[in-house]
Formats: structure tokens, sequence, C-alpha cells
């Protein structure tokens, strides 16, 4: 990062380096739902405008937390993948995950997930971010058919 912080603390650096909430969740759809293309970050259902998403996707890639690749399939399309840098998130989107779901009565939230969290956060952090860096996810479909998504694996191995 080259600009001017406005402070040494770390909060403040976290924040800056962060943005706004529109980055956490482009950065929560790539983590817990595999998405990884502009349209598929459009499609969210917080609906977040094109402009925003396109300055967020420039902003994460400045900050060292995206890279952006041409996609595999489809060469008029790019693909946004975490650097180490954003894989090192895992750990406060499950926080926040945790913390949101404590506070949101009546909805329909994967409890299952929440409570394997909570008993085995340090073993499921290295397992997350081997699972995104492989191009998987916590609850989006697989990316190959070499490996599933964490979610499904933890619901089979609990049977």
């Amino acid at each position: 990062m080259k600009h001017k912080l406005r402070s040494n603390c770390p909060i403040n650096f976290s924040l800056e380096m962060l943005g706004d909430g529109w980055s956490l969740l482009i950065l929560r759809d790539i983590i817990y739902f595999g998405k990884k293309t502009y349209n598929e970050f459009l499609a969210s259902d917080e609906a977040i405008a094109r402009n925003i998403l396109a300055n967020r996707l420039v902003q994460l890639q400045e900050k060292g937390l995206l890279v952006k690749r041409p996609h595999p399939k489809d060469k008029r399309k790019e693909i946004y993948e975490l650097t180490e840098d954003g894989l090192d998130l895992v750990p406060i989107l499950l926080e926040m995950a945790e913390w949101g779901a404590k506070r949101v009565a009546g909805k329909d939230l994967p409890l299952e997930w929440l409570q394997a969290v909570r008993k085995r956060r340090n073993a499921l952090i290295p397992r997350i971010q081997k699972i995104v860096r492989q191009g998987g996810s916590i609850f989006g479909e697989p990316a190959t058919n070499s490996h599933s998504n964490l979610f499904s694996e933890i619901k089979k191995n609990r049977k």
C-alpha cells in the first residue's frame, strides 16, 4: 500500500485496507460461495451497483487482496481470486459471520456450519484457506470434480 495512512492504529490500517462493507461482501462471496466473476458478484442478494462493484474490485487488487486473471474457459471474462493476504482474512470473516448470526433472529442460518466453526475454528481456518486457494468455497458449488465445498464435507462426516 503506497498511500499515506491516517494513523498508525492497526484497526485504522485494517479499515483502510478493506475499504467498506461492499469489499467485505466481495470477499465473502469468494470464500463462502465460490464466486469469481464480475457478473457473479453483481448477482449477489445485496444488489451492489455496477460502478461500486467495479471500483471495489480495482481497490481490492491495488491493496493486494485480490488478483485478476483471464477466465480459463471464456477469454472474454476475467476471474478474481484471493491472494495470500486476502486468504488471511478468513478468520475475520468467520468471526463476523458468527457475531452477526447471534444477532439475526428468525433467519435461515446454517446452524450446523456455525456449530462446526465454534467447535473447530482453528482446524477449519487452514482447510478453508486451502479449499479457496484451490478454487473451492465453503457453501458454493465445487470448482472442479476433485474437491467439494467444505460444508458438504462437514455434513457428510457427521453422519
